[in-house]
């Protein structure tokens, strides 16, 4: 128990830890007749290792993409009636999606899903390690911020505020919820269990007899994390509307954190993230739609599309947002892939996201427009995405406490 009233909860790290009486807001919460009031919940995704946004969004009217990328550039589109698997879906004229995300397209034409090209962070730094860093701590270059952006955006806690108010699906508590509001990482729900009733009788009793205030606090709120997981865990769960979750990482999570959602256990923020987006070798294959690249954003886009199914009329109250810490080289490099880049493409989904548009200023591929000659410039700094996010979706207008040192610029996608 540290001093941030963080919470550990994986598959067998409080598996000495009981389940006392089922607190009251958790019975209102799981059993009571008349469903909880609805919370705004923000649900953010990472995808590690400097994804190829311009391979995943393409610039396909962008004469300098094919002459950066003669082997791995994502083909034109083309006709409805000459479509190839391996071309790139249109969506403006302009930018087109990766083969591999066509089940992102009819989110897109609802209008529910909007891009942010050329947004990143604007630390120059090529350090997987400190990119991520800065990121999720929502200051980019200063590395002495204790905690994460998603902990500070946490509104002040009501009197009956749930325990699984910020989430993470994964074995530890990532950077960027850390802090002093309490947060819960769960490495899988279906896994959790509580085995010895008689020990965790003991050890709860021990906690609460603490003269430490704040050893207290936690302690309390671990018991009640771990009886409203097992409540929740009790309740057989069928992704809705025909939605088919991808095996995988992501998909996994996406479909616990669905899971959390639907069950109104009061949370308000949730997070994940998945691996695997660092292609300095064989990004492509010898067809787009193969390779890589094509694997992670196959289940990428699966993944989304399935949460966007399985939630329903529940998107109302939820946005969605994909970051990675940055881009790829604007050129291919000689063994089909790309090296460490610049500013990337973020996506954002939801019931109010004013989709249907690639937001930001596209500063262009010709050499004279490439950051340091090598990379796509920088126009969208990611936090002017996420205070967007923060004040308009969650209702929080604090940007400037949860972004010290920066006013985020006004966005319009929410």
């Amino acid at each position: 128990m540290s001093t941030t009233r963080r919470i550990f909860l994986r598959n067998s790290a409080l598996a000495m830890f009981g389940v006392g009486t089922t607190p009251l807001w958790l019975q209102r919460a799981l059993y009571a007749g008349a469903p909880a009031p609805r919370k705004k919940i923000l649900v953010a995704i990472f995808q590690r290792g400097a994804a190829d946004g311009l391979n995943i969004v393409v610039p396909h009217a962008e004469k300098p993409y094919y002459e950066l990328r003669p082997t791995i550039a994502v083909p034109r589109p083309t006709r409805a009636a000459e479509h190839r698997e391996d071309s790139a879906i249109d969506l403006d004229g302009f930018f087109g999606l990766h083969p591999s995300l066509a089940p992102l397209k009819p989110i897109w034409e609802d209008g529910r899903l909007a891009i942010v090209h050329a947004a990143g962070s604007p630390d120059p730094t090529r350090s997987h390690f400190d990119a991520q860093d800065f990121m999720e701590s929502g200051t980019p270059g200063r590395k002495a911020t204790a905690d994460g952006w998603m902990n500070r955006a946490l509104p002040p806690e009501s009197g009956d505020a749930s325990c699984l108010r910020a989430v993470s699906i994964g074995p530890v508590l990532p950077r960027i919820l850390r802090g002093v509001n309490p947060a819960v990482a769960v490495q899988s729900l279906g896994d959790f269990q509580v085995k010895d009733a008689q020990a965790a009788g003991a050890l709860e009793t021990l906690y609460a007899d603490s003269s430490d205030p704040l050893l207290h606090a936690t302690a309390h709120e671990t018991f009640e994390a771990v009886s409203l997981l097992q409540a929740v865990q009790k309740r057989p769960y069928q992704p809705a509307n025909g939605a088919n979750y991808p095996k995988g990482r992501l998909g996994d999570s996406l479909r616990q954190i669905a899971q959390l959602i639907k069950a109104t256990v009061g949370v308000e923020l949730a997070f994940a993230d998945v691996g695997g987006w660092d292609h300095h070798v064989n990004e492509v294959g010898p067809r787009a739609s193969v390779g890589q690249l094509a694997a992670r954003l196959t289940e990428f886009g699966q993944a989304l599309a399935a949460f966007w199914t399985d939630l329903g009329d529940c998107m109302q109250d939820v946005a969605l947002v994909t970051m990675s810490e940055f881009g790829r080289t604007a050129r291919e490099n000689g063994d089909r892939g790309t090296d460490h880049g610049h500013a990337n493409c973020m996506f954002v989904m939801g019931g109010a996201i004013r989709g249907g548009k690639v937001y930001g200023r596209w500063p262009g591929l010709a050499r004279e427009q490439l950051y340091e000659g090598r990379d796509l410039a920088l126009t969208t700094d990611f936090r002017d995405v996420l205070a967007a996010l923060i004040s308009s979706h969650l209702g929080n207008p604090d940007v400037r406490k949860i972004f010290p040192g920066y006013a985020p610029r006004p966005s319009n996608f929410v």
